[in-house]
């Protein structure tokens, strides 16, 4: 049995224009129903931070993912350098697209890799391509490189609106900027614009640190496809388990924030969670939004008709 379920959700991934209870009406009903816990931090950061205790408490996403990656990871400081699609207009650049999304053979990263190595090698960074989709740059523990924002968070925005300042931030778009005259001019862009790919054409710095000394945690397993949740997993020794798996662990976390809208929520695992919860094979299950609301659901909670479910 299942003493405990923590459940990641984004409760904003809703149909536009719908309310929650609309589009999810018994995981609403269910939320309404329930106790409502402190809320804790938006973001999806601080929403695995409440779950590993990592030290120091930093996340940085470089590091970790290399952790996945190849055995290297606690030797200097990491930054990540993805892949990315930027397109120009007269007023502003945009990235339309990154890692995954370019469907990027290892080849083809390995070539462009190999038109930008001598490029960082002169700043003294080293460059290495694990994945088509995740590059990193090996920085000297002592740099001190600027903060940059998630590719996630830059998409389809005014690229310059999420630029570092300072003269730090400066140097980096001028590293930045050497890049992509080189990625402009290679000749595999040409083939991929020919084959109707996007072109690799920027970079996207982000994730810069150093790994965190341990993390742990008092789950037993963790369900996820965030690349974060398997190197947490790993660094605590927490097993990451597959789905089919879910039901095996005494306490255990399922991130569900990758589903486009939580109707699909509804449709998919629900019914179940809520059916373990109605037989008592599941104890309890605690609701952790991205928006940093917390909720806990128990069986007895199922009597409270008088509660309206959770509007959004």
């Amino acid at each position: 049995m299942t003493d405990e379920l923590r459940l990641l959700v984004d409760l904003g991934a809703a149909d536009t224009g719908s309310a929650l209870k609309d589009t999810a009406p018994g995981f609403a009903r269910a939320l309404g129903r329930g106790d409502a816990l402190e809320a804790g931090e938006p973001g999806r950061t601080a929403q695995w931070m409440r779950h590993f205790d990592v030290v120091p408490r930093r996340l940085p996403a470089a590091p970790l993912t290399r952790l996945l990656d190849a055995d290297d990871a606690r030797v200097g400081r990491w930054m990540r350098c993805d892949p990315a699609h930027v397109r120009a207009d007269m007023a502003t650049a945009r990235m339309l697209a990154h890692g995954e999304a370019l469907q990027l053979r290892d080849e083809e990263a390995q070539q462009f890799g190999d038109s930008l190595r001598m490029l960082f090698g002169d700043f003294g960074y080293v460059l290495s391509i694990s994945r088509p989709d995740r590059w990193f740059l090996q920085l000297p523990t002592d740099s001190k490189p600027p903060s940059f924002v998630a590719p996630d968070q830059a998409i389809g925005d005014d690229l310059l609106a999420h630029m570092p300042e300072g003269p730090e931030g400066k140097r980096w778009r001028s590293i930045l900027n050497d890049a992509q005259v080189l990625l402009h001019q290679h000749p595999l862009n040409a083939e991929r614009s020919a084959a109707g790919k996007p072109a690799v054409n920027s970079l996207w710095f982000w994730g810069e640190g150093v790994l965190p000394d341990f993390a742990r945690s008092a789950l037993h397993g963790v369900v996820s496809r965030d690349p974060l949740a398997a190197a947490l997993c790993k660094l605590s020794t927490v097993p990451l388990l597959p789905a089919d798996r879910l039901w095996e662990a005494e306490s255990v976390l399922l991130d569900v924030t990758h589903l486009g809208n939580v109707t699909q929520l509804e449709r998919g695992i629900w019914p179940e969670v809520a059916a373990k919860l109605a037989d008592r094979t599941l104890k309890r299950c605690v609701v952790d939004a991205l928006d940093g609301r917390r909720f806990a659901l128990e069986r007895g909670q199922r009597w409270r008709f008088w509660r309206r479910p959770l509007a959004g």
